[in-house]
């Protein structure tokens, strides 16, 4: 059954090379980010530290192109839950990108040092917070859209 045509749209930018992209690279980061947290604590070790970074490159740029796409769609800024979720997903993502990239920089200088040596604490506190912070508004912010849609006549 063919859904109405108000539904192409969304169901069209739902299965976007880019949007497709943004979620696998994101994905990518969070388990990658997750496996180098846990191996910090446990073995004193970064797998895939490298991969990491080439992959928080990508995101960034995936991330800026379809959020500039995704305002120009959604502006203005409204007083609902849907959009002050997404202000707060993507103030943190901002944030994610400026300390990943500033902890990458540290990386590519002190690839020789042991890991605990390369980063300044604060810095990848700062990142490693505001990286569950995305994921959790990311997340929240797609659930209020379609809880939205469903309300909607």
């Amino acid at each position: 059954m063919r859904p109405p045509p108000a539904d192409l749209p969304r169901a069209r930018r739902l299965r976007s090379p880019l949007l497709i992209a943004l979620w696998a690279l994101l994905a990518f980061e969070a388990l990658g980010g997750l496996v180098l947290f846990t191996a910090r604590l446990v073995a004193g070790a970064s797998p895939g530290e490298g991969l990491h970074v080439a992959g928080g490159l990508a995101l960034t740029v995936c991330y800026a192109v379809y959020q500039w796409q995704h305002w120009r769609r959604v502006r203005p800024f409204r007083a609902r839950l849907d959009h002050g979720l997404g202000l707060i997903a993507a103030l943190a993502m901002a944030l994610v990108n400026l300390s990943g990239m500033w902890l990458g920089l540290d990386w590519w200088r002190g690839r020789a040092l042991p890991p605990a040596a390369r980063y300044p604490t604060a810095l990848s506190g700062v990142h490693n917070v505001a990286s569950m912070v995305v994921l959790s508004f990311v997340l929240a912010h797609l659930g209020a859209v379609l809880q939205r849609d469903r309300r909607a006549p």
